[in-house]
């Protein structure tokens, strides 16, 4: 049962009231990716009393990280916690009525489907396009809306994409951009307050769309900080000749099985991923066999991280994957991945 006293500021707008947040309370909203969006978006939904809130992602927190992604401190830096557990931490402390869950997870074509079964609304709290291509082919298969939340340097950009009413991304972006092509955070930097601006109009647009009340965003607004600038370009249905929207072929969600690694942009690193690998590494046992040849610096239940020569740093997950730093090549990092990990 909904304590409404919690939510009283909010129930008394007229855009909410109490039928409104008793449809909060019922809804589950997954939020896919928990860095600096995902984090911002995530804490306007527990607070405004979402009944459920799963939250995916594949990483750890990282000193840069407490510039901007307001969910974490010093003290989960200290713990070397995966964001998502954190994340659960935070939330479940600040809304002890909704239910959170965390998932460390790189979310893929392999998971998409499985995370986002039963949800109402999927958010974007992602770093890269190919994985928003793969929650946008995902939402429009299952007729789940979404929305897409970027901020990179001062500016950044939030779309509503309702499933077959609303233009989707692949109508606006028929092709995933070229490596390179889109600056990101590491690249170009971030201003912390423009990605608050860009996840509150996010996280608004999610309370009209789950309330069913207010002029929802159909097009694409735009926000420059910085320059003090605001577009909003106009919405259009779906496109018959989009191949997701139109042709209902999910090209995202048919990739090949085994692509194993990616090189994380601006980072040094390169992430190891085990096709078809789920939870089946034991990383109390692999720390034991590690500790003979590399120094392991971090264990807990969900992450084992240890230094190898010359300067490389490994962080292992339960489900098998690992993030290598010290290097941006893929071919060395597979290297050292079957090197110290196995195959």
């Amino acid at each position: 049962m909904t304590d409404f006293t919690r939510y009283a500021r909010q129930t008394i707008f007229h855009g909410i009231g109490r039928e409104g947040q008793q449809k909060l309370s019922e809804a589950t909203v997954v939020v896919v990716g928990c860095g600096a969006t995902g984090t911002n978006i995530a804490n306007h939904l527990a607070r405004a009393g979402v009944g459920r809130l799963v939250i995916a992602d594949r990483d750890f927190i990282e000193l840069n990280n407490l510039q901007r992604q307001l969910l974490f401190d010093e003290a989960d830096l200290a713990q070397h916690l995966p964001k998502a557990i954190a994340a659960e931490r935070k939330l479940r402390a600040v809304n002890s009525e909704i239910t959170v869950q965390g998932v460390v997870a790189d979310v893929n074509a392999e998971n998409i489907e499985e995370l986002i079964a039963g949800a109402t609304l999927v958010m974007d709290g992602t770093d890269n396009f190919e994985t928003r291509y793969i929650v946008n082919d995902a939402c429009i298969k299952h007729n789940i809306p979404w929305i897409y939340t970027g901020a990179v340097s001062s500016y950044g950009m939030s779309q509503t994409i309702i499933p077959g009413q609303t233009a989707c991304l692949r109508c606006l972006f028929p092709d995933l951009p070229p490596p390179g092509a889109s600056p990101t955070c590491d690249t170009a930097g971030v201003v912390g307050p423009v990605v608050g601006v860009l996840a509150g109009i996010s996280a608004t647009e999610a309370l009209k769309l789950l309330v069913g009340h207010g002029e929802l965003n159909t097009g694409i607004i735009h926000i420059d900080l910085w320059d003090i600038s605001l577009e909003q370009f106009a919405g259009s249905g779906p496109r018959a000749d989009c191949v997701a929207c139109g042709q209902h072929r999910y090209e995202f969600l048919e990739q090949e099985r085994g692509s194993t690694s990616i090189s994380l942009c601006g980072r040094n690193a390169v992430q190891i991923r085990v096709a078809g690998g789920a939870g089946t590494y034991s990383l109390d046992k692999l720390a034991g066999q590690i500790g003979r040849v590399a120094t392991v610096t971090a264990a807990n239940d969900y992450l084992l991280r240890f230094t190898v020569p010359p300067d490389y740093e490994i962080t292992m997950f339960a489900d098998g994957r690992a993030i290598i730093k010290g290097t941006d090549d893929e071919t060395v990092a597979r290297a050292l991945y079957a090197r110290y990990i196995g195959n």
